[in-house]
């Protein structure tokens, strides 16, 4: 599995190297145009006027709402660019564009001359990458930690000591000692800082690095000032004590951060980029390693024990264990038989297994799944976009507010002035309240996408907390898409079992829906010239020669006639008459009436609503304890049912499963669909429940109630944490080394509090 891919025509792309020097401009991102390449991270959308792209990448060296602001404004307005959208939670760019006007490339290079890499997701995400941050983020965050106590323990003693209790000469030799040690952690440590506001400067802009810049710089320099000159007018006091510390508390701020947010967009990243990069694929003689994205319909692949499955395919070896949990919700592994069907992004837990590839890229059920998940993920809740469009203004008013104080203070103590400006700009930044939404709403799609419930729209977190009735469909929904045998009466001398192995041989050369329900209960009795009489049944011989029937009353010549209630029936017969009679039903889910109940404890009313008879949607109905059953309604009545509860005042969500849901999904307030509905549905839907669970609606309910809770805490936090600090901050009881870590343990306190929601509902 070392082996390179020898199957990649041209240079590597940088992804797939050890590429750890700065951004440049002059980058190869000439593989982002690579037809192989761009189809990982690009679809084509048909328009009248011809065929555009949309794409969706990772943006590598960004911090916060300015970075992403930055990155859109940089694409914005440029030849070919229709829509930009920049999540700064998560660093994804979503980008619609025209391939007949622009390259991905050239699009690329115009965002590395802002100072970010665009990459693929899927190798941005890669473990190379990821340690590559890390041990960058560690080796700044020790350089700071170790000189910061250095520089304390020089310190100290001017705080434990009256003035002029300790020597001139002495006193001096302490601040060139402090001077020195500070050096790395201005220019080394805080590197990312300064880059990133010289970035923004550079084109006009205020990111929320540059006051964190401005006072790091200021800092540095008044306290240099002072160690060179200590006659001079900044001889009184140096910060360099202040300066170390709050640059310790920043970097380590945000790398705790960074570790956190891995965990909230993380939970998403993860089932995402499940699948290997490259798979052994056989050949006439040998096995050759091959990037996945190179693999074609009927290839013969083999998967190691621990690997994904990297196609939808058919299963070659005898057996296979496998983990769908991804696709269907269910932890416990399932067996496949040989002849099978495996999906991508499942988990062989066996031994090495063998199968073909029946399907490859887009085609496959889990590149649909990486769809949706990717606009949740890209997507920009309400309440983010709102906190981000605050952000970029109101760090001019940080600037502005820092420099009012420090002419406050300069006629009263001028070395004041400068720790009250200082700590004024680096308090007041709005991280947190950039944070304060998307941490929470990715926590929460996270946790629900291991529970197999996919998250189309974030923002749809915020209509589901808010909703008072929930309206089901019933076949597919309350119920299986199948029927379920009920009862069996038999004549006397033939037994139950007997009755059913016989019916389901008959049944399964048959495809109506009674026959697939009794052919569950088939044993592999053997039966000859079996076939089909349209209308009536299924007929064949016994290989005594003994005649069998199977199915209307009048075709099995059954005593009593079948009732006219609509009961699915089927009878079974042979040459001395009838043998036995089968009573059906829908089958419902065994979950439904404990959803159901549990919706009703959380004060939603229910409905089902369904085009069946009333005497089946009544029953069904009442078999799950629902509120209220409209029956007998075409697609357009149910559009029209649901506009008038809507128009009572009620907020619904509504569950469905097949064609005909689609205009009421989209007409509701909120919508699901179950995992095997047709793909209108899936497409109208906020979320798809892929286990068919329909407890899983309690169970997203009370997390997207759970995840408004968060969310409010974290803007009350964020909007409390900047009315105290700052008054703080502007009278002078506030020094830096506390206004950084005010700063960087406010951004923690709101991704913390949503990492919550990765457990259970709160």
């Amino acid at each position: 599995m070392n082996q390179a891919v020898s199957t990649l025509p041209g240079p590597a792309p940088h992804w797939l190297g050890d590429h750890r020097g700065p951004l440049t401009v002059t980058d190869n991102f000439a593989v982002l145009d690579d037809p192989v390449e761009q189809d990982t991270f690009t679809r084509r959308i048909g328009q009248a006027d011809g065929d555009l792209a949309e794409s969706v990448l990772m943006v590598q060296g960004m911090h916060c709402a300015a970075c992403a602001d930055a990155v859109e404004s940089a694409l914005q307005g440029l030849p070919g660019v229709l829509q930009v959208r920049v999540h700064a939670a998560t660093r994804r760019l979503t980008l619609r564009w025209d391939p007949s006007a622009t390259r991905m490339s050239a699009l690329a290079q115009v965002v590395g001359e802002r100072g970010y890499r665009l990459l693929p997701m899927q190798q941005a995400l890669g473990l190379s990458e990821r340690l590559r941050e890390t041990r960058q983020g560690l080796w700044r965050l020790f350089v700071a930690g170790f000189c910061t106590m250095q520089v304390m323990m020089y310190a100290w003693p001017a705080y434990v000591t009256e003035p002029g209790e300790i020597p001139a000469d002495i006193d001096q030799l302490l601040r060139w000692a402090s001077w020195v040690i500070s050096l790395p952690v201005v220019f080394f440590a805080s590197g990312p800082f300064f880059e990133s506001a010289w970035r923004d400067l550079k084109h006009g802009r205020v990111g929320m690095d540059t006051p964190v810049s401005i006072g790091i710089l200021v800092t540095f320099l008044v306290s240099s000032a002072a160690t060179f000159d200590p006659a001079g007018p900044w001889g009184a006091e140096v910060w360099f004590d202040s300066l170390t510390m709050f640059v310790f508390f920043l970097l380590g701020g945000r790398y705790l951060e960074f570790k956190a947010r891995d965990r909230t967009a993380g939970a998403l990243d993860s089932l995402m980029n499940r699948l290997p990069e490259v798979c052994q694929r056989e050949t006439s003689s040998s096995l050759e390693t091959v990037s996945i994205r190179r693999l074609a319909v009927g290839d013969v692949v083999q998967v190691q024990a621990g690997q994904a499955f990297v196609a939808d395919g058919k299963l070659l070896s005898e057996r296979a264990t496998v983990d769908e949990a991804l696709l269907t919700g269910e932890s416990r592994p399932v067996t496949r038989e040989q002849g099978e069907g495996v999906v991508e992004g499942s988990f062989n837990l066996g031994g090495l297994v063998r199968m073909r590839v029946l399907q490859v890229g887009r085609d496959t059920r889990f590149a649909q799944i990486v769809k949706l998940m990717e606009q949740a993920s890209t997507e920009k809740p309400r309440l983010a976009i709102l906190a981000d469009r605050i952000a970029a203004p109101f760090l001019l008013l940080v600037l502005l507010a820092a420099a009012v104080a420090g002419l406050y203070w300069w006629p009263i103590d001028h070395t004041r002035a400068l720790a009250v400006a200082v700590a004024v700009l680096i308090v007041t930044c709005p991280c947190a309240l950039s944070l304060a939404t998307p941490a929470a709403m990715l926590s929460s799609a996270g946790a629900l996408a291991r529970r197999g419930v996919l998250v189309r729209r974030l923002q749809a977190f915020e209509v589901l907390a808010g909703i008072n009735a929930v309206v089901f469909d019933k076949t597919g929904t309350l119920t299986h898409d199948r029927l379920a045998l009920r009862m069996v009466h038999t004549r006397a001398g033939v037994s139950r079992d007997q009755a059913l192995a016989l019916a389901g041989a008959l049944a399964v050369g048959s495809l109506h829906p009674v026959s697939r329900a009794l052919a569950l209960h088939s044993t592999g009795q053997r039966l000859l010239d079996v076939r089909e009489v349209a209308g009536q049944g299924m007929q064949a011989r016994l290989p005594d020669g003994t005649g069998v029937r199977l199915g209307s009353a009048a075709f099995c010549a059954a005593p009593v006639a079948d009732e006219g209630d609509d009961t699915p029936r089927a009878h079974l017969s042979d040459d001395q008459g009838w043998m036995a009679s089968f009573t059906l039903e829908e089958g419902l889910r065994n979950d439904a009436r404990e959803a159901v109940q549990a919706l009703r404890a959380l004060g939603v009313r229910t409905w089902l609503l369904s085009g069946d008879r009333a005497s089946a949607a009544e029953a069904v109905g009442q078999a799950v304890g629902v509120d209220h059953v409209i029956a007998g309604a075409t697609p357009e009545q149910k559009l029209v049912e649901v506009t008038r509860l809507q128009a009572q005042g009620l907020r619904i969500a509504m569950v469905g499963d097949g064609l005909n849901d689609g205009p009421v999904l989209a007409r509701a307030d909120t919508s699901f669909a179950l995992g095997q509905a047709a793909p209108l549905a899936q497409a109208q839907s906020d979320y798809v429940i892929q286990g068919g669970q329909v407890m899983d609606v309690v169970h997203t309910l009370t997390q997207a109630r759970a995840t408004l809770r968060v969310v409010r805490q974290n803007l009350i936090w964020a909007a409390a944490y900047n009315v105290v600090a700052v008054p703080l901050a502007l009278v002078g009881w506030m020094p830096p080394w506390l206004a950084g870590l005010g700063m960087a343990g406010s951004s923690l306190l709101v991704i913390g509090n949503a990492l919550r929601l990765t457990r259970n509902p709160l």
